[in-house]
């Protein structure tokens, strides 16, 4: 007797012979890969109607401010070089001291949402290459000098050597100042900043030369704005294609750029922006109302253009299903890479 029972269902207690195979060389079933869990995932929409970062407490108006101004004198110092060389005299001259008055401008903002100006100070106090703020900084104690030199020797017509070395330091200087304010919000945990991330600072170099251009048409005379005239279509271009990449390329995000203040802030944006570079290549060179009328609408397009990223990424950091899903999404695709047998 071997101690095994026949039942119905089979041999009850028969041990495995040699024919048995061990689970572990079995083929994996189809019912083992298919197994999937029972309960479906859910759909997040909310996270008890709470946010799940905080959303930043600066001001629309100090820090939208800082980063409109901040591109024009950035943009401006490379528009007054090129004039410079070429000998554009006015428009130089009224470029410098325009670029001065839009940094210093830029830096009072800046310090006014800090509260207080030694803070500012204190952050030149190191020098870190990873924090954006801090480079930011010692982006604006070199650029500013330099720019404030530029405008004075300008404006006096003395000291024309050193007049052409601080025009060439603001200009070298003056792309980085454009463009940092952009890698310093999307260096952020905000949903509509970091999805941009690749995006942003190329809307903002390019909505500051579309400013940039726009107040050398106001300020220029209609013989020397060519440059300027052909700056404002390149900006201007350059801006709404990168939106419509980013916005493309971000997803659910990408909402908060089309609702809201952010979507109507950047609706505005892209109609001046469009509307002045347009009047400037068609209007400027004839008429002098027409070319201030168009820069003036450049102008108010870039500063439209930082309003709308602002309120947008207040929302995007108030709502909680921004900042879940696009994590998700991305936990999602990474699974699929690793193991592409659970994607079938």
């Amino acid at each position: 007797m071997t101690g095994s029972d026949v039942t119905k269902a089979g041999v009850r207690g028969q041990r495995p012979g040699s024919e048995a195979t061990p689970d572990s060389l079995r083929a994996p079933s189809k019912r083992r890969r298919a197994e999937e869990p029972m309960v479906p995932k859910a759909d997040f929409d909310s996270y008890y109607g709470r946010p799940i970062i905080k959303a930043p407490s600066w001001s629309a108006r100090d820090i939208a401010g800082y980063f409109f101004l901040g591109g024009l004198a950035g943009a401006g110092s490379v528009l007054a070089a090129g004039a410079h060389l070429t000998g554009r005299r006015r428009t130089a001259k009224a470029m410098k001291v325009s670029s001065l008055g839009a940094i210093s401008l830029s830096t009072a903002a800046l310090v006014h949402d800090l509260g207080m100006p030694s803070r500012f100070a204190n952050m030149l106090r190191v020098c870190k290459p990873t924090s954006p703020m801090s480079v930011g900084s010692w982006l604006l104690a070199g650029y500013g000098p330099a720019a404030g030199a530029a405008a004075l020797c300008a404006a006096t017509g003395r000291l024309p050597r050193a007049d052409a070395a601080a025009t060439a330091t603001a200009a070298v200087l003056g792309p980085a100042v454009a463009a940092y304010t952009a890698v310093l919000a999307a260096n952020t945990a905000v949903p509509a900043w970091h999805e941009a991330h690749r995006e942003l600072p190329y809307a903002f170099v390019s909505s500051a030369t579309a400013a940039a251009a726009g107040m050398a048409l106001v300020v220029a005379p209609l013989s020397e704005n060519a440059p300027a005239r052909r700056a404002a279509l390149l900006g201007a271009a350059g801006e709404a294609l990168a939106l419509r990449i980013g916005k493309r390329r971000m997803g659910i995000v990408a909402e908060t750029y089309e609702r809201g203040l952010g979507g109507r802030f950047s609706r505005v944006a892209e109609l001046l922006s469009a509307g002045g570079a347009l009047g400037a290549a068609l209007l400027g060179h004839r008429h002098r109302s027409a070319a201030a009328i168009s820069g003036l609408s450049l102008l108010a397009g870039s500063a439209c253009l930082r309003l709308g990223v602002f309120h947008a990424g207040i929302a995007s950091a108030e709502d909680p299903k921004y900042t879940v899903l696009p994590q998700r999404q991305r936990s999602t695709e990474r699974s699929r890479r690793e193991s592409p047998d659970l994607a079938r």
